[in-house]
């Protein structure tokens, strides 16, 4: 069985003055271009939700589910490897919060039949949160060298639909992506690339 956990209220401080943000920074790392969630109201609606700590109690954003079908399952891609120590997700009032939240790393071909069978690395019974104020903190050797995250909320609290306006990811940035170093490195000019004039006019019998 997969271990569970429970949220744990750790922001009841003054969160600037504690400066809790830099913790909460995973999302300067995460490919939002690519990130996509199945069954959201509003195609790319899942891309606002990740933002900077002291924006959580911002509601212009809102990740839906579709009417009738609470389940949502979102596909974070990091640019890098980043170690994930907590999650921090303000929901929706009346009910419409997650009920609980699976945690998959390192599975780009998840959907909702495949996510019933698969043991996540930890899942949590979760609270209604509209200020930011619990923490989920993950189990940290099941969490490091993470590149791809899977969070899977299958029902709300109460009702048929969910609603999320902030999702925080606590944690470390390790190393950028191998893909991502080598197209960089392959992007600047070579010796040969940059032949001098007179060199590239004798090559190419101009000159002689």
């Amino acid at each position: 069985m997969p271990p569970k956990g429970k949220g744990v209220c750790c922001h009841d401080h003054d969160c600037e003055e504690a400066d809790c943000g830099p913790q909460y920074s995973l999302y300067e790392h995460i490919d939002t271009g690519h990130v996509r969630c199945l069954n959201e109201a509003v195609p790319g609606s899942c891309k606002g939700v990740f933002r900077p700590w002291h924006t959580r109690g911002d509601t212009d954003h809102v990740l839906e589910s579709n009417d009738d079908d609470p389940e949502l399952l979102l596909h974070i891609p990091f640019n890098g490897q980043v170690t994930l120590k907590a999650i921090c997700v303000v929901g929706g009032g009346d009910g419409a919060s997650p009920a609980k939240m699976r945690l998959i790393t390192n599975r780009e071909d998840v959907d909702f039949t495949s996510a019933a069978d698969i043991a996540p690395q930890q899942e949590f019974d979760m609270i209604e949160d509209l200020r930011g104020v619990v923490e989920y903190p993950t189990q940290l050797t099941k969490f490091k060298g993470v590149h791809h995250l899977c969070i899977h909320f299958p029902a709300a609290l109460a009702g048929d639909r969910t609603q999320i306006t902030f999702i925080g990811l606590k944690g470390e940035f390790q190393q950028r992506r191998r893909e991502a170093v080598q197209a960089v490195y392959e992007s600047q000019p070579m010796p040969e690339d940059n032949k001098a004039p007179e060199e590239y006019r004798n090559t190419m019998g101009f000159g002689t």
